[in-house]
This record gives structure tokens, C-alpha cells and sequence, in this order.
């Protein structure tokens, strides 16, 4: 595995984004929010990122600290927990959940001023270029959130299984599976996010293989979709 390769992502989102996405992911009350439940589920992506070596910011590791740190408070007796003036402060995750309520309001509208924003440029007598692929949205709709989570739920495949080759030192570099990736997706139709990793044999390949595919999407040779929230990722070939 090419120890020196860092994948640097066009877009990224931020602490408060990776909270929201697994609010949603897991169905979760936000004004309810379990913070032991919460907190290791972040901590699993902290080392998801650390894995793929990911250049992510300080403030992930800023808001783990906030998340234990409500976490630790939550299970101090009331009378340990300092003087508490409102109702509303009784509860230490309260900040937290209106740190969440604010952070989705401005989101949402920036999204709904995004969305009239290509309305209006629709309105023109313009001649748009048709690309080849129109179903594919770009890295910053499907989230690295999205890609992380997919491939953890690739991975419990290989966890399950201990494989004897991974005992030996395989050397796998991010070229070559970047070679492979292509070759996958030759054919042009859609191929799922899975797929990349049916032969895969060790965990460290799975990594790679995933890293070679970040780099591919930032290159924008390669496409992603997902058709519902938390579906399947098909990828195709750019042009």
C-alpha cells in the first residue's frame, strides 16, 4: 500500500454534516439525540478517515472531543454537574442539538436558493451540451459519508473472514487498483459500489482499491449515483 498517498477531496464536509447524516442514517430523534449511540458512530468514521488517510480538518477532531465530552457529562450525578439555570441547560446535549437546528436551517436554504438558482438559468434561450452520462451527480451530493459508509458495510465481509493472505506483506498500489477501477468500469454501464470488491482478499486491498477510487472521482473519470438516500452507489466511466 503506497504509504505516502494522501487523498485530498475538491469537497468535504464538515463535523456538523457527518452528525446530520448519521441522524438521518440511523432515524434518529434530533431532539433526542442518543449521545453515547452518536458519539461512537462519529468516533468510527474519525477512524474510517484515519484509515484511508484522508486529509480531514482539526474540527472533526474539535467536535469527537465536544461529543465525549457530553457524553461524560450526561453521566455525572445532576449536583456534579455545576449550576444549572434553565431548564434547557439541564440537558448537556441541548447545545449541541441547537448548534444541529441552526447548521440545517442555513443548509436548507442554501440548497432551496441553489435549486431557483438553476431554475432561472433554465430560463435562457441557451443551447446546453448534453453529457453523456445525466443521471450522474457529483462527489458533493453523493458525500464521502456516503462512500465511507457503503464500503464499512463491504468491509463486514472481510472482518468475518480471516483470510491467510493478509498474513503476508502484500504490496498493493493505489496505481494499479486505479488501473483495475477502469477496467471495471470499461463497458460504460452502471456498475455497483460493491462490485469493486467481490475479489478483494484482505482489508488492506479493499482500502486501496476504495483510495483509487476517490482519486478517480476527483480526476472526474469516474461518476457516482445513488438513486435513494443510503442505496446502492453505481459509478460509470467519464468521458
Amino acid at each position: 500500500m503506497d504509504k505516502d498517498y494522501k487523498v485530498k477531496l475538491e469537497v468535504f464536509e464538515g463535523p456538523l454534516d457527518l452528525l446530520l447524516f448519521l441522524i438521518k442514517r440511523d432515524e434518529i430523534e434530533i431532539y433526542d439525540i442518543p449521545i453515547e449511540h452518536i458519539t461512537r458512530q462519529y468516533l468510527e468514521y474519525i477512524e474510517a478517515f484515519k484509515e484511508l488517510d484522508l486529509d480531514i480538518a482539526g474540527e472533526f477532531v474539535v467536535m469527537a472531543a465536544h461529543l465525549i465530552l457530553i457524553k461524560s457529562r450526561s453521566l455525572l450525578p445532576v449536583h456534579q454537574q455545576g449550576e444549572i439555570e434553565t431548564e434547557e441547560e439541564a440537558d448537556p446535549r441541548w447545545e449541541l442539538v441547537r448548534q444541529l437546528l441552526e447548521y440545517k436551517k442555513f443548509k436548507d436554504a442554501a440548497a432551496h436558493l441553489g435549486e431557483r438558482e438553476a431554475h432561472q438559468s433554465a430560463l435562457f434561450g441557451r443551447v446546453p451540451e448534453t453529457p453523456e452520462f445525466e443521471s450522474e451527480r457529483p462527489l458533493s451530493e453523493v458525500s464521502i459519508f456516503d462512500l465511507i459508509n457503503a464500503f464499512q458495510k463491504v468491509l463486514k465481509r472481510v472482518n468475518k473472514v480471516e483470510n491467510l493472505r493478509e498474513i503476508f506483506e502484500e504490496n498493493f498500489t493505489v496505481s494499479d487498483k486505479i488501473d483495475f477501477v477502469l477496467k471495471m468500469t470499461a463497458s460504460r454501464t452502471a456498475l455497483k459500489f460493491s462490485e469493486l470488491f467481490v475479489t478483494a482478499a484482505s482489508r488492506t486491498e479493499m482500502v486501496v482499491t476504495l483510495l483509487a477510487l476517490l482519486e478517480l472521482i476527483r480526476l472526474k473519470q469516474i461518476g457516482i449515483r445513488q438513486d435513494e438516500p443510503f442505496g446502492e452507489i453505481e459509478l460509470t466511466r467519464m468521458e
